[in-house]
């Protein structure tokens, strides 16, 4: 029913075959716990250079925010890494795979050259959600199936099948 919704709201209305999907929910009290150890191991490990420096801006004005910010994105790679298949097996890798924001705000998925070969290979577009509450965070991933090709007939051929 989500997936419907969301396709239905955003204009122009395509219908896509959907090839895979992922989700992934995030308890944020585990992940502070997990931060507390080493922080910045982890937000090295998990985000790129682009999301570290937004991570860093919310981080400073509000700790709360550091962290929803950082498992929305960590809840992203993980939700990816299920809709391709692959976990956390080669060529998939949390330093891969980014989630940025579109200028208007909307979240759109970066992957390294390796990666996005890999992907182009096997699927189409990626469709990807985030929300945060006060103690979780979840992100739901949608990969488009590559389109098959779709033999064409002739007037004639079809007249006769």
């Amino acid at each position: 029913l989500v997936v419907c919704v969301w396709y239905v709201c955003v204009p122009p209305f395509h219908p896509v075959l959907v090839g895979a999907f992922g989700t992934v929910l995030i308890h944020l009290e585990w992940s502070g716990v997990a931060l507390s150890r080493d922080c910045f191991r982890v937000v090295k490990r998990i985000l790129g250079e682009q999301v570290g420096e937004v991570y860093s801006h919310r981080q400073a004005r509000d700790p709360v925010l550091g962290l929803r910010y950082l498992a929305t994105r960590l809840a992203a790679k993980e939700a990816f890494s299920k809709a391709v298949g692959l976990g956390m097996s080669m060529p998939m890798a949390l330093s891969r795979m980014q989630t940025v924001n579109a200028p208007g705000g909307r979240p759109v998925v970066r992957l390294s050259a390796d990666l996005q070969s890999w992907f182009d290979d096997r699927f189409g577009a990626v469709h990807i959600s985030l929300t945060d509450e006060s103690d979780m965070a979840m992100a739901f991933v949608v990969l488009e199936a590559n389109a098959p090709a779709i033999p064409s007939l002739s007037l004639a051929e079809s007249d006769t099948k």
